[in-house]
């Protein structure tokens, strides 16, 4: 195919899609692209597809005109093996990967996890600790004076001053720590094409201002009709954990202020966030999920990718969830607003599914971060400023046609090859009750067995601090999940996630939790104890120990005390599987 010389910067939209972005300098040179534009360093395996952020980013990059190469999983001790594309004209991007890395590392326990879904034969140890930090200084090693620009879930939730489980101590903003230029929050596409485009166009220029992105820089240069938050200093943070609250409320409230600056000191230093980045639209969602995918990992890998088997056979119908859950990392990345893809759009990938060699029909999920919530919108004509769009109670401006969601599912199921279509992604079951008919329909059709939901507890105090619904509403739906199934001839049961040791939570709460399986004859297996991850707002009442509202509350903080209210609920038994009855 035709390729554009390399001496000068393609027009935007002028590039082909590579079947796969180039890992080495022959790939480079066989695109005829000469120099790369745009180094992606990423801590997971390189899997083409567009539930893998590097994937997605450096094809939307090569979509708007930039050539891209990609380092995956580098030697962190060598710093020549970030150098194997070259230099990057631009900039490099620096991630590390799907989670954050001390969360891939370790569990809840602060033990060393045995595997990795995201490395070749899932062997862990691939990545370092604090990755973003390390490869930010590896890359700088490498290639001196090159701008760097952090992105992924780890620098997106420790944008700013948090606290750190691992360490038990506050942190200041990941973007010091890395000495990098820019650190992009939340979903990177816009942020990161503006970015090329400045840099392209003036190769000094300043990155400041750019929605969705954090820099170091001068509250004195914030343009004068901004609207400027002041929150929580480092120092003051430190002094006073309860001023940890106040900042991760006002970083939450933020997200989805569009026209919101943040400033924040550390250490004299001071950090500028620009509003976030608007979220793309269904015609953008539409076009970035069309861009060529390979589908698979790149052929330098010998070893499977394990979490490429939950991929392979998935559909990503929507981004964003109004939960708002307190202890979910979502809000404050994908944000709570519900962004669709069409359904030409979904249905042209299932299509393309179908005719995939090997392919055996089932198609594992189709979803989001929470099934049911596909063209889900926001019908208030003002700002909001509510946490979650779902609690206390439904928001009469969150508006979901559960209809037309079950509609698609079965649009999906008509594509030819398409023999079987699941919904995996758990299913907010509050909102899903509020239509009963089309609820009744999905659990017929569209559950294989097994339908994951998240009550998380049953103590309605602690459901409170977590922004779920009451435990009453999660019985209904238990009621209603049955005699569905029934009704359908089929034998199914529930996969309830619970969480142990959630702040606020008592040794008698998990008691009392442990007899309400007991009275239904419920054994559990599938215990998550909490894990305070950086920038949430349950990380902020584990670490100050107050609820949102200033309340002192219970926290158990010891591993002696965490591992007595999980071993309530557990009892010797794995922490994986479903409940049985």
């Amino acid at each position: 195919m035709p390729r554009l010389p390399s001496s000068t910067p393609p027009p935007a939209g002028h590039l082909d899609q590579p079947a796969f972005l180039p890992m080495t300098r022959s790939e480079v040179e066989d695109l005829g692209w000469g120099q790369i534009d745009v180094l992606l360093v990423t801590g997971d395996a390189y899997v083409d597809h567009p539930a893998c952020g590097p994937a997605l980013l450096g094809r939307h990059l090569v979509d708007k005109g930039f050539r891209v190469g990609l380092v995956a999983q580098p030697d962190w001790r060598n710093p020549d093996s970030v150098t194997l594309l070259g230099r990057p004209r631009l900039f490099a991007g620096i991630s590390a990967g799907a989670l954050d890395s001390m969360v891939a590392h370790y569990t809840a326990f602060r033990k060393k996890r045995s595997e990795d879904a995201y490395s070749p034969g899932g062997r862990a140890g691939s990545r370092p600790n604090r990755a973003t930090i390390v490869y930010a200084n590896l890359v700088r090693q490498a290639f001196a004076g090159l701008p760097l620009v952090l992105g992924g879930i780890e620098a997106s939730l420790r944008r700013a001053v948090h606290y750190d489980f691992w360490t038990d101590k506050i942190r200041r903003s990941i973007l010091l720590d890395a000495k990098a230029d820019l650190l992009i929050y939340g979903m990177a596409e816009k942020a990161i094409v503006a970015t090329a485009r400045r840099l392209a166009a003036d190769p000094g220029a300043s990155l400041e201002g750019i929605a969705g992105t954090v820099v170091v820089g001068n509250r004195a240069d914030l343009p004068a009709e901004a609207r400027v938050v002041a929150w929580p200093s480092l120092e003051q943070i430190q002094a006073d954990p309860r001023q940890l609250m106040q900042a991760t409320l006002a970083m939450e409230a933020q997200v989805h202020m569009a026209d919101h600056w943040a400033v924040q000191q550390s250490a004299g230093r001071t950090l500028i966030f620009a509003p976030p980045a608007p979220p793309l639209s269904t015609p953008e969602l539409d076009r970035l999920w069309a861009l060529g995918y390979a589908r698979r990992p790149h052929p330098c890998y010998a070893d499977p990718i394990p979490a490429m088997e939950v991929l392979a056979a998935s559909i990503t119908t929507h981004r964003g969830c109004g939960g708002g859950c307190a202890f979910c990392s979502l809000a404050m990345h994908q944000g709570r607003r519900v962004r669709s893809r069409s359904l030409d759009s979904i249905l042209a990938e299932a299509a393309g599914l179908g005719d995939r060699p090997g392919f055996a029909g089932s198609i594992s999920d189709v979803g989001g971060p929470s099934a049911g919530m596909w063209s889900a919108r926001c019908r208030n004509p003002d700002p909001c400023r509510r946490p979650s769009c779902l609690f206390p109670k439904i928001c009469p401006f969150f508006r979901v046609d559960h209809q037309a969601n079950l509609e698609m599912l079965r649009a999906v199921k008509q594509v030819p090859g398409i023999r079987h279509v699941r919904v995996a992604s758990g299913l907010r079951f509050d909102l899903a009750l509020q239509d009963p008919e089309s609820l009744a329909a999905l659990i017929a059709e569209f559950v294989g067995g097994q339908l994951k939901v998240a009550p998380e507890h049953v103590c309605d105090a602690v459901l409170k601090w977590m922004r779920k619904p009451g435990v009453r509403r999660f019985e209904e739906f238990v009621d209603f999940f049955k005699k569905a199934s029934n009704q359908a001839g089929k034998a199914q049961f529930l996969v309830p996630y619970l969480l142990s040791a959630f702040p606020g939570t008592t040794d008698q709460d998990m008691v009392h939790l442990a007899r309400w399986l007991s009275r239904r004859g419920w054994k559990p297996q599938q215990v998550q104890c909490f894990i305070p991850t950086p920038g949430t707002v349950a990380t902020a009442m584990y670490h100050a120990g107050i609820d949102p509202e200033g309340r002192r509350i219970a926290v158990a903080k010891s591993d002696a005390a965490r591992l007595r209210q999980h071993g309530i609920l557990m009892a010797g038994k794995k922490e994986e599987g479903v409940f049985s009855r």
